[in-house]
């Protein structure tokens, strides 16, 4: 039995609906689409009560019926401010409505108006109607001694008009093209400005004038000023492997932050070469002439020329691959290197086609998906220009889609229509390969998904791929795949994409350390293969000046069967859970780093190639830019001012997602809001209900 207070309805709850609900009906009077009194009467919301107050005399009335208050305060003349009989009045428009859709004829203090409305014909159709509304609208506002059109807006100080529009200049700029430039001129935009009493002429000009090259000027002498009090830094751009050209740098730190350092429009394929010498001169322009300052490099592509030349140049550089596209590679080589995912596509490929262009099938499939998931969509396909292999991201949609249909395809089968592809769907091991495929490349895109958002330091490398391989061999156990060549793909895909520092970071790093039967915390050379104990010997020796190369490899001896102090141990590796995620953190991410330049300090010679090792990030990605804003650059990108204009917005926009850490894109927030759930349809229909019909 459902208990009393269960369901007895809010009062509070009631009377916000009941308010909304008359803001909406208002709204859609105004704009010609209601009765006429309510341009005079304005809903408010006092003491968890719903009133109404008359703009013209700002009396309060019950708003259980604004028709009937209408008629008593205005019409029968209670209010002094209302003046109907100067001039005659053309029917209301809800009249004329009513008469041209019902034929009834009303009782009216003037039949003979009545009647002539009652047979009125308008030349332009039913479409006039509205724009009668508003010639009645505007004969009200003459004979009316007040309306609210012509309310003067608040007086602000010219410091507050200041500050307004600063505020509303840097969220057009942190936006980055998410809110297009036209948007300022839009008339509904002006006029809500002018509502709160901003000025509107030469808005555009202003925000895209000496604003933006002020702000501009901020973020960068910010960044710059970062950047010269580090000892040493690392530069991360991602873009290359764009179609659209856009290549964007920025410098990671010691102390764990990122400042944006500049973004090139490089116009499409590059060579390895070109990206060379734009990466040289991304150096320079960070510490000049003072190159040692740069540790390494981490980039989405030229792993193998560019990155390993400079590498040759430059002895004391770490230039590393970016592990998001290493990942994504993986996915490709399976799609490419697995049968199975090729029997998957293929049998997709033809039940998705099928669903999707035979009509009868099609408005099944709407049908019963209706029924089931409250979704009348088709089946994701990807393009048909799209290869398929090697472009899993457009096929994974399609994979998902049939994968969450199972049930609704199954009844679509009953049907005689569908015996063309039954014999696939009926199929158990159809539906066992698909959730073996599916399950694969979910497991790996989830790993994509974890890195984006926290940005691994390279000493994770190692661990991280370990547990793929073990991830990827139970997959072959649990779904009967033969287990050699899947795990011959992986190696391949690890081998290319592996780095010496890997394992160097991971031996040096504190949070890796291993407690041991006799209490002390040493670093895992027992993880490490012969292969990769000996690149930690090479690197080591690589990075370290000829005089001190010899004392570097006796430190690591030393440091091998040391170790750190089991407290200050601890104290690295201990965690907390995130309160936005749920997951355990390291507390204290910037300790491994200070450890060496405090605990051990004596380990000289080891000790500045680690803080310079273990800081190093993981991956290129940075702060991502809005695709459509991107195309109007590339399609404007002959144009100086524009291009200038462009990359100063995306400085700022990247600046300001760096110093709040977020790496998210503005085009995914929109989709993952639209795709919410939890829309109170029951206070739709109760805000629509007094609505008149039109």
């Amino acid at each position: 039995m459902a208990s009393t207070s269960a369901a007895e309805p809010d009062p509070d709850s009631a009377a916000r609906k009941r308010y909304e609900g008359l803001l909406t009906v208002r709204t859609r009077a105004i704009k010609g689409k209601g009765a006429w009194y309510w341009a005079h009467l304005e809903p408010m919301l006092l003491n968890n009560a719903v009133k109404l107050k008359c703009s013209l005399c700002d009396s309060l009335f019950s708003a259980s019926n604004p028709s009937r208050t209408a008629s008593e305060h205005l019409k029968r003349g209670a209010c002094p401010n209302f003046n109907h009989s100067s001039l005659p009045s053309p029917s209301p428009i809800s009249t004329v409505l009513s008469h041209s859709n019902n034929g009834r004829k009303r009782t009216s203090s003037s039949p003979n108006q009545d009647h002539s409305v009652q047979h009125l014909v308008f030349s332009g159709g039913k479409d006039d109607l509205c724009a009668l509304a508003v010639f009645e609208d505007s004969v009200k506002k003459l004979k009316s001694p007040r309306n609210l059109s012509h309310v003067s807006p608040p007086e602000l100080t010219k410091d507050q008009v200041n500050s307004a529009v600063e505020l509303l200049a840097d969220w057009f700029y942190e936006s980055c093209g998410s809110v297009p430039l036209s948007a300022l001129e839009h008339p509904k935009f002006q006029s809500f400005l002018t509502q709160l009493g901003l000025p509107v002429t030469l808005l555009r000009r202003e925000i895209y004038g000496s604003r933006l090259d002020d702000r501009f000027g901020v973020a960068k002498a910010e960044s710059e000023a970062r950047m010269r009090d580090a000892m040493f830094f690392q530069v991360g751009c991602d873009g290359w492997k764009g179609e659209d050209g856009v290549v964007k740098f920025i410098v990671n730190l010691p102390n764990g932050t990122s400042v944006f350092h500049k973004v090139v429009f490089g116009g499409g394929v590059v060579s390895a070469k070109y990206a060379e010498e734009i990466l040289g001169e991304v150096v320079s322009g960070v510490c000049g002439s003072d190159v040692q300052r740069c540790v390494g490099m981490v980039a989405d592509r030229f792993k193998r020329k560019a990155l390993r030349n400079l590498e040759v140049q430059n002895h004391w550089m770490v230039n590393v691959a970016c592990q998001v596209q290493g990942f994504m590679g993986l996915i490709k080589d399976f799609s490419i290197g697995v049968p199975l995912f090729r029997v998957v596509i293929e049998n997709c490929l033809k039940v998705a086609n099928f669903i999707n262009t035979e009509s009868q099938v099609r408005s099944s499939f709407l049908r019963y998906r209706m029924q089931e998931l409250e979704c009348a969509a088709l089946v994701r396909v990807p393009s048909p220009k799209c290869h398929v292999l090697k472009d899993f991201t457009s096929v994974f949609p399609m994979l998902e889609d049939i994968l969450s249909c199972a049930a609704v395809i199954q009844m679509v089968v009953l049907e005689d229509t569908f015996k063309v592809v039954a014999g696939i769907v009926q199929s158990e091991g159809f539906w066992n390969e698909l959730e073996a495929v599916y399950s694969l490349v979910k497991l790996i895109r989830g790993v994509v998904q974890d890195i984006e958002a926290e940005r691994p330091l390279i000493g994770r490398c190692l661990p991280l791929w370990e547990e793929i391989r073990t991830k990827v061999k139970e997959w072959c156990v649990k779904y009967s795949v033969v287990e050699e060549p899947v795990v011959e793909i992986f190696e391949k895909r690890f081998r290319k994409n592996y780095h010496p520092a890997w394992s160097a970071a991971f031996i040096l790093d504190p949070l890796y350390l291993v407690k041991e039967a006799s209490g002390k915390y040493l670093p895992p050379f027992n993880c490490l293969t012969r292969e990769q104990e000996k690149d930690v010997d090479k690197l080591l020796t690589r990075l370290a000046s000829r005089e001190e190369a010899h004392v570097v490899l006796m430190e690591l001896m030393k440091w091998r069967s040391e170790g750190l102090d089991p407290l200050y141990a601890q104290a690295v590796q201990m965690k907390q859970r995130d309160p936005v995620t749920g997951k355990m953190k390291v507390a204290n991410p910037l300790s491994s780093r200070l450890v060496w330049e405090t605990c051990l300090s004596e380990f000289k010679s080891l000790g500045k190639l680690a803080v310079r090792l273990i800081f190093l990030h993981a991956t290129s990605f940075g702060s991502k830019s809005n695709c459509s804003f991107i195309k109007k650059i590339s399609a404007n990108k002959h144009s100086r001012v524009s291009l200038e204009r462009a990359q100063k917005m995306i400085y700022i926009a990247a600046h300001a997602k760096l110093e709040r850490r977020d790496f998210s894109n503005e085009e995914e927030k929109e989709a993952e809001l639209l795709a919410m759930e939890g829309s109170d349809d029951g206070m739709l229909a109760e805000v629509f209900a007094d609505a008149p019909l039109m």
